[in-house]
């Protein structure tokens, strides 16, 4: 498959032109990938309307991953996310948006920009998971008002995942939208091949976080059978909250990603993943509570053996390995084919000493403060800074999370509740802005 974006960068680092235009460092720097690092001059094409080697690009990625359109994003699936909150409100009159509550706090932050209002959906999980059944989504459309669109994460940050297709199934039947932050599951989308017909309408996939794509880079997908038309102003959507400045870097990464997935991609990712599985199961051999997760990652539940996260952080830390994710209860390590089997080996060998001890309960799972405020009332008032330890009762007015996994713990225009106040320093929040009273 070509890669336009990436071969025309190559062609004008090595064609010897003085740089007359922007980015300032005229090619040269330090970091040695400045040759590469250009702005829209005559044959780059332009992220916000293409019509040259970036269309040729995101066309690749469409054949590639079986959709009707997939767009670029050089700012991440944050700025998908808010793009996808955009063009469901567009098209509907309500400003209620039906969300599992472990959304990442740019689905927040993209309420509060679009006046929507967030309406949880309950699932049994913890903070980073949130188990929807397509049954439950069921019978929780038939007791509401219609939201402007439904909203789910998955792979979730600890890598559990929903059954997006039959969920997708159940909104078709109301005539509602899924919008899918699917940030984590890039690397799904290419072991899988095309998607079917009854997927989420929109979902986002951050290939920075699996694909090997510099960090930044991500997709926009709109279903092949998706019935809403929302690739005809996606783009437009998505330059709403994105720079005018695209990082070409990121472009040519996510271009040479299409080159990477259609040479043979797909086995490379089923074999590395069995050897992922083998080590999974090497790991339960010596007692670390290895939870069900998406096909790259490993979630270990340590409270289920009497331990912190924290603890088996340190554990990989003291043989130079550094985990993605630790809090009180869990350890998360995101794996791509571009680990070696070596550090595959040393995992378990930094891990071989592992000794369990009582198992204890996990944090408790909040539930949510009263809702003072809408999102956006909160976000544009008035604020102060307080320590989390004397905010209870305070009305928040910025999300309260740890990052990562950037999953809010109180959410901005509700009431901070006891149960909230006591778990915030536990995921390493001391400080929350809370609304100011005159």
């Amino acid at each position: 498959m070509t890669t336009p974006i990436l071969d025309f960068l190559r062609r004008y680092a090595e064609g010897g032109a003085a740089r007359l235009h922007m980015p300032g460092h005229k090619g040269r720097g330090p970091l040695g990938c400045e040759k590469y690092d250009i702005t829209e001059i005559a044959g780059a094409d332009d992220l916000s309307c293409p019509e040259g080697i970036i269309a040729e690009s995101e066309k690749n990625a469409s054949v590639l991953f079986g959709t009707r359109r997939t767009f670029y994003s050089t700012e991440g699936s944050s700025q998908c996310v808010k793009a996808m909150l955009l063009l469901a409100a567009r098209r509907s009159k309500s400003r209620k948006v039906l969300a599992g509550r472990n959304a990442h706090k740019s689905f927040l932050n993209a309420c509060a920009l679009l006046d929507l209002e967030p309406v949880w959906l309950s699932g049994e999980g913890s903070l980073c998971s949130a188990a929807i059944t397509p049954q439950s989504l069921r019978e929780r459309l038939e007791g509401m008002e219609r939201p402007c669109a439904v909203y789910i994460t998955s792979p979730d940050y600890l890598g559990a995942m929903l059954e997006t297709g039959k969920l997708a199934a159940v909104c078709r039947d109301f005539g509602l939208p899924l919008l899918l932050d699917g940030a984590h599951g890039a690397y799904l989308d290419a072991l899988k091949g095309p998607h079917n017909s009854c997927q989420p309408d929109l979902w986002c996939a951050s290939a920075h976080k699996t694909l090997g794509v510099l960090t930044g880079g991500a997709y926009l997908h709109v279903s092949e059978g998706s019935p809403f038309g929302f690739e005809a102003d996606a783009r437009e959507a998505l330059s709403v909250f994105g720079s005018s400045s695209p990082s070409y870097l990121i472009l040519a990464s996510l271009d040479a990603a299409n080159g990477r997935i259609s040479s043979g991609f797909a086995d490379i990712l089923n074999d590395f993943t069995v050897k992922v599985e083998g080590l999974k199961a090497r790991l339960a051999a010596l007692g670390l509570a290895v939870e069900p997760s998406d096909p790259l990652r490993i979630t270990i539940a340590a409270y289920k053996s009497g331990h912190t996260g924290f603890e088996l952080a340190e554990m990989l830390r003291n043989s130079k390995l550094e985990p993605e994710f630790a809090d009180t209860d869990y350890l998360v390590l995101m794996l791509t084919p571009d680990n070696n089997l070596e550090d595959l080996e040393r995992i378990f060998a930094a891990f071989s000493p592992f000794s369990a001890r009582i198992p204890r309960d996990p944090l408790p799972l909040s539930p949510p403060g009263e809702a003072c405020m809408t999102p956006r009332e909160a976000l544009l008032s008035p604020r102060v800074a307080v320590e989390a330890r004397l905010a209870e009762g305070r009305i928040l007015a910025s999300a309260a999370v740890s990052c990562p996994p950037a999953i809010p713990i109180a959410v901005m225009g509700e009431r901070l509740t006891k149960e909230q106040i006591e778990l915030l320093p536990k995921y390493g929040v001391k400080y929350v802005d809370i609304v100011l009273v005159k």
